[in-house]
């Protein structure tokens, strides 16, 4: 075994031997199909620690020669599919990880010359019978052995981790990102020798113009995640099982780490946050350890025209309509807020509609991590001071103190330094949402809320640990306060609550466009059970 070629399956080991293993294996059986096929090249994109490593180990435990994986293999799912023992430790691994990679080379300008002199080395040394200097390209040696050893007609399979990490260490160079990738097309694109290649990354392939010539690899990303949806993260269902075997509240699992809506229904959440909240019995926000405080700022704090508003929209539980297909891949190409939302899908701070091409924040964690960026940072002015005033107005709500209320809510408005587009019922919900935001860890919230008779503005749902009463909110835009009550009570919206017992909280709330202020009357609703 070496550190290249077959490097073994001792790290896939390390993986099942731990307290929590998520069975993934399933994935083989899809990859297996791609063996030897013109869409034999597969790239997968994936914010960090969402398991993309532990896949990658996976597969060379799988598919390395040199090992004898079988019994590793034999109680998970991939056993009893029929190509288990077909394609089990049947091939030559190479298993390139890059991010180790440009650590070793004594400059990333060098990347490339310590990738082909490291992995040819290794090679020669293990087909030293058929390889002789004047071999001093690794293309050429693959050529060379798999035409001349029989016994290796079956091809290599590529594994690249971390493929897409030069892109992030070395932002700004150009030239040596497009020799990375000259190289991978030379060393990949209409070579016979490549029975597959699996690569894995944070970003979905370059768009460099002439240089896309990686166009050879179908892509499963974060915007398109296709067929792999369900093999990159824990699902909904993996993580209810865990919950379950750990005694673990799901809905504040759910609450917490839940948001990323792949496709087709399957909910995917970060296994990072999911083993750490577990291992240590305590559900808060992991995601600093994951990713920096800095890497959210920079991107938020563009100068990019209606990025602040959208962001807003995002804070307040709304969702936003993006463009993803014009984003170049990479973390410096910015010519729009929709290349800036693109990039924070990809690295797991907005989730991605496919259907419906909008991004929303996905959980509290993320929301955690908008809002810790807001208020360190002045230029978010009002908004900051909003999201620290949150608490006091949930207060204010629950104590039925009006003045409370509207004073924070004209807080808001200051046209004079309001960042926000305040123009309309919707934006009014929004900011409603907004600023009632710390209140999301008692409360489910939910906008436009369906009662048989209409919608409810908003409704905040007390959680199953809370005591405190429902809240139903209506919003009007300059109108009458008391006219927002009087619309929860003739539309019934409180009949939509009945598996809801205990009391209820009618808020309305109106602004007026000509005293750029708000009005607000709440009453209590007293439910019973069956009323």
């Amino acid at each position: 075994m070496g550190i290249y070629l077959n490097p073994g399956n001792e790290a896939f080991q390390i993986s099942i031997a731990s307290e929590i293993y998520v069975d993934k294996t399933e994935m083989i059986s899809f990859v297996n199909k791609r063996l030897g096929q013109e869409k034999r090249f597969l790239c997968v994109s994936r914010p960090r620690r969402f398991g993309k490593s532990m896949a990658a180990n996976m597969l060379c435990a799988y598919y390395d020669r040199e090992c004898d994986s079988k019994e590793l293999f034999k109680r998970f799912s991939i056993a009893k599919e029929i190509s288990f023992e077909q394609h089990l430790n049947q091939y030559d691994v190479i298993f390139l990880n890059i991010r180790q990679l440009i650590h070793t080379a004594d400059k990333i300008e060098n990347l490339v010359d310590t990738i082909e002199g490291q992995v040819l080395e290794e090679i020669k040394e293990n087909y030293k019978e058929f390889l002789n200097d004047s071999i001093t390209t690794l293309p050429l040696a693959l050529t060379t052995i798999f035409t001349k050893e029989s016994r290796l007609k079956k091809g290599f399979i590529f594994i690249v981790d971390e493929w897409d990490c030069i892109f992030r260490e070395a932002k700004e160079n150009v030239q040596v990102q497009k020799k990375y990738l000259d190289f991978l097309q030379d060393l990949f694109k209409d070579r016979t020798y490549v029975k597959l290649v699996y690569m894995t990354g944070i970003l979905p392939i370059k768009k460099y113009g002439t240089h896309s010539a990686l166009n050879i690899f179908d892509e499963f990303s974060m915007t398109a995640p296709k067929k792999l949806a369900k093999y990159v993260g824990f699902t909904e269902e993996e993580v209810k099982e865990l919950c379950y075997t750990f005694s673990m509240n799901f809905e504040d699992m759910k609450r917490w780490y839940d948001g990323y809506h792949l496709r087709q229904g399957i909910h995917i959440y970060n296994p990072k946050s999911i083993v750490d909240a577990i291992m240590e019995e305590e559900i808060h926000s992991y995601w600093n350890n994951t990713e920096t405080y800095e890497a959210l700022k920079i991107y938020i704090d563009m100068n990019f025209s209606d990025l602040k508003n959208s962001v807003i929209t995002l804070l307040g539980g709304g969702k936003c309509k993006i463009n993803s297909r014009k984003f170049q891949n990479d973390m410096t190409s910015f010519e729009s807020k929709d290349d800036i939302f693109t990039l924070l899908v990809h690295l797991g701070y907005l989730s991605f509609d496919e259907e419906t091409q909008e991004v929303c924040i996905p959980n509290q964690e993320i929301g955690e991590e908008f809002k810790n960026v807001i208020e360190g940072e002045s230029g978010w002015g009002i908004l900051a001071d909003m999201l620290q005033y949150s608490e006091k107005l949930l207060e204010a709500t629950l104590r039925h103190d009006t003045n409370i209320v509207t004073s924070i809510l004209n807080k808001v408005h200051v046209e004079q330094t309001s960042v926000l587009s305040y123009n309309d019922e919707n934006s009014l919900s929004c900011v409603i949402t907004l600023a009632y935001f710390s209140a999301k860890k008692d409360y489910i919230f939910i906008r436009e809320f369906p009662t048989g008779k209409g919608f409810a503005d908003i409704v905040l749902l007390p959680r199953k640990q809370s005591d405190k009463p429902a809240i139903v909110i209506e919003l009007k835009w300059n109108h009458s306060v008391n006219g927002a009550i009087q619309q929860i009570k003739e539309k019934a919206y409180i009949s939509a609550l009945e598996n809801y017992t205990g009391e209820i909280l009618l808020v309305g709330i109106n602004y007026s466009k000509k005293t750029k202020e708000h009005q607000c009357i709440i009453e209590t609703y007293k439910k019973s059970k069956g009323k």
